[in-house]
């Protein structure tokens, strides 16, 4: 179980984004984003060393906010061979250090995405320990069992994770939507807010068959 605790970091997760997200393909804005958190969710890491995190913010620099989904790894020490994926380091107030990465790129992160839309693991509150989030939605029970490792390609329209005989694509730009596309065979969604404080759904990531 992920300790959720109430201190400081610094720099903060937003200022780390707003330097890195300007770095990935994915990223659709012209300049510089103003970012306001917007929602997300956490997984456990089943050896309880690794924060994983599903961050949702919010770029209100430009004409239109634009959403974007941000799966975040936090270590106390660096990730060998995932230099591409850093997106900064930070101080904890409690655990000291931490190492930030995309979390697509970690293979942490990416087995309890696998184990979450195969049904073995529960999504978790962004903010309070020990807490089931029951707003998040997921399926694909049986399609990927036992994934745990999986090569990560960014694209300019989000992240595809590739193991085996499927494809899990990570949706980096977010589009509120009530179902699912047709066609895909598991699928994790979610609500975000919008700057309005509005509350709005769509899909985080959808699973496909070769």
């Amino acid at each position: 179980m992920a300790v959720i605790h109430r201190t400081t970091l610094s720099p903060t997760k937003l200022e780390l984004l707003t330097a890195w997200l300007p770095t990935r393909p994915w990223y659709v804005g012209p300049t510089r984003p103003s970012l306001v958190k917007s929602g997300g969710f956490r997984l456990d890491d089943p050896r309880g060393e690794v924060g994983i995190e599903f961050m949702v913010v919010t770029d209100t620099s430009g004409a239109e906010p634009v959403p974007y989904f941000v799966p975040l790894t936090y270590r106390g020490a660096a990730l060998d061979g995932a230099e591409d994926a850093f997106v900064g380091m930070t101080t904890h107030g409690v655990l000291g250090k931490r190492w930030v990465y995309d979390g697509c790129h970690d293979p942490v992160l990416v087995a309890q995405l696998f184990a979450l839309l195969d049904g073995r693991v529960e999504p978790q509150a962004q903010s309070v320990s020990d807490m089931p989030d029951a707003t998040i939605t997921h399926s694909g029970a049986g399609v990927a069992p036992g994934v745990a490792a999986a090569r990560a390609t960014d694209g300019p329209t989000g992240t595809e994770l590739t193991a085996r005989a499927v494809t899990l694509h990570v949706n980096r730009v977010l589009h509120p939507a009530a179902d699912a596309p047709e066609g895909v065979q598991g699928h994790v969604s979610g609500p975000w807010r919008t700057p309005e404080d509005t509350e709005v759904r769509g899909v985080f990531a959808e699973l496909r068959t070769a």
